[in-house]
């Protein structure tokens, strides 16, 4: 027998995302704000992330301790956070049918807010060929068996990725007792730092490997070794009894397809305007979800945000049609990606496929510039940001907005 209840707000996810928004939906005197979590525990990708960096300047946190901090804020305003329940599916335009310890429940909501977060594409999505043995990670994986459960991994680990996700992933390796055999990457250099580059490679002695692809994951039982294939066509292999697949992230939009709801052709994730409105009315995203992946302040920030539009919803007001915000190459994406003259409170994130040396954002609408904007630079893995400021220039009779990037 299924139950059917009625909410205010209900927001998928538990992460950074998520608890923000719920945290300033529920300080603002909404009833009844509900967060819903397939995980065991609340908080999202930081409370298996048990290095530093969160938090702010002024207080750091590691990540579990940001991520205690998220549930507690949201907790304390007032939300009922769930964990063990899955969304399985919409019920309809603003209803989700969900199963969890208590069985299956259908959920009404006056508001929608999806913030369902990204997840790392595993071996079998990378077309890794070979066996299936035991050994055979992704750093979300890798971090939970060590840092939640105090699992044993194994003792030398090949990590796949040279991104900042990828020296994390070897830093947990360390943790782990396990020796780094090497990192490898089919790119010509680290998508990292120099500094973080140079210490894992000078003083933690883990060798980087470029221009290098896993053609094959070998062993049965258990992993034995990858063979991998260099940029010349040299083959050769690398024993391990572990191998870690880290980045290459893909938005978790399982619901936001099933729903029906536009999906932006950058990102894979839901298209969205200034205020974090869907294509479906009443319902909203936040976080990496839309733009996988960035940080957990970022996510924060996006949730907080939210919080706003979801008011204006709950009162009635009706949204603005919005103009569709589009990038040329080299740059990849934006979000959000539909803007509005009203739009003045987020700043937009861009990612670039190529570095520029020298670079300037250039905004412009029926070849009429809106904004032009110098960065300090412009680097595939770093996030681009675009400020609002510009957005009351904007012709909501118009044509499409579009940014560019150049050199100054």
């Amino acid at each position: 027998m299924t139950a059917h209840r009625h909410v205010d707000v209900l927001i998928v996810g538990a992460g950074p995302a998520g608890l923000a928004a719920a945290a300033r939906l529920a300080d603002a005197r909404v009833a009844r704000v509900e967060v819903l979590d397939r995980e065991q525990q609340a908080g999202g990708v930081p409370r298996h992330c048990a290095h530093g960096g969160y938090g702010s300047w002024s207080r750091p946190l590691t990540g579990p301790a940001y991520a205690r901090l998220l549930v507690s804020a949201a907790e304390r305003a007032g939300a009922v956070v769930r964990t063990g329940v899955t969304a399985l599916d919409w019920a309809g335009p603003l209803s989700l049918h969900t199963v969890g310890p208590g069985g299956p429940e259908t959920i009404r909501a006056r508001a929608v807010v999806l913030a369902t977060g990204a997840r790392e594409r595993p071996r079998s999505a990378r077309l890794v060929p070979g066996t299936r043995p035991a050994g055979v990670l992704s750093t979300g994986e890798l971090q939970q068996a060590v840092h939640l459960h105090g699992q044993h991994i194994g003792e030398r680990a090949v990590v796949v990725g040279a991104e900042d996700v990828s020296y994390a992933a070897a830093a947990t390796v360390r943790a782990a007792g396990a020796v780094v055999v090497a990192m490898l990457t089919d790119l010509p250099r680290a998508r990292t730092t120099p500094t973080r580059a140079a210490d894992a490679r000078l003083r933690q002695g883990i060798p980087l490997l470029t221009g290098a692809t896993v053609t094959e994951l070998l062993g049965h039982v258990r992993l034995s070794g990858v063979r991998v294939r260099h940029r010349d066509g040299r083959t050769a292999v690398l024993p391990c009894d572990t191998v870690v697949f880290t980045g290459d992230f893909v938005p978790d939009h399982e619901l936001a397809r099933r729903g029906g709801l536009t999906l932006d052709t950058g990102t894979l994730g839901p298209a969205v305007d200034g205020s974090l409105r869907t294509s479906r009315p009443g319902v909203f995203a936040v976080g990496s979800v839309l733009h996988p992946v960035e940080s957990a302040a970022t996510a924060a920030r996006e949730g907080a945000h939210v919080a706003g539009a979801v008011l204006e919803t709950l009162a009635g007001a009706e949204p603005p049609e919005g103009v569709p915000l589009s990038v040329a190459p080299p740059l990849r994406w934006i979000v959000p990606n539909r803007v509005t003259p009203a739009d003045s409170g987020l700043p937009y994130v861009l990612r670039t496929t190529a570095p520029v040396t020298r670079p300037l954002l250039q905004v412009t609408q029926d070849g009429r510039t809106l904004h032009r904007q110098g960065l300090a630079r412009a680097l595939p893995y770093r996030p681009l940001v675009l400020s609002a400021r510009w957005t009351h220039l904007v012709d909501p009779e118009g044509g499409p907005v579009r940014v560019t990037l150049g050199d100054r």
